[in-house]
């Protein structure tokens, strides 16, 4: 649930960021009354408490698909509980063998086996 409360414009910082013409037009279309800088922020701050909150409190709805790309290293396991490929989103039951994924970020990610 978010909980900040939005800032007056008076205690933001200007930030330049260059997006495409065609990127800029659809979130202006996905913003309606907002404003396309309002949806930037919002969706900015949920990438942030997403990334902040440790992976076993999220739910899989929470929990952002990874890329392959994102995997350094992995390691053969057995499910203890039930789990969520971090790439697929595929289910794991327990006693399923799966892998653990180290990220590029040190986290440990269930992987399908």
């Amino acid at each position: 649930m978010d909980t900040r409360r939005p800032s007056s414009t008076s205690e933001m910082q200007v930030t330049s960021i260059r997006l495409e013409a065609e990127l800029k037009e659809r979130l202006r279309e996905l913003s309606g009354e907002q404003g396309y800088q309002t949806l930037i922020r919002e969706v900015l701050w949920q990438f942030v408490e997403q990334r902040l909150m440790p992976l076993e409190k999220r739910s899989p709805a929470q929990t952002p698909l990874l890329s392959g790309s994102e995997i350094r290293v992995t390691f053969e396991a057995i499910a203890q509980r039930e789990e969520h490929c971090a790439i697929t989103g595929q289910l794991i039951q327990p006693q399923q063998p799966m892998k653990l994924g180290l990220t590029i970020t040190g986290e440990l990610v269930p992987l399908s086996a």
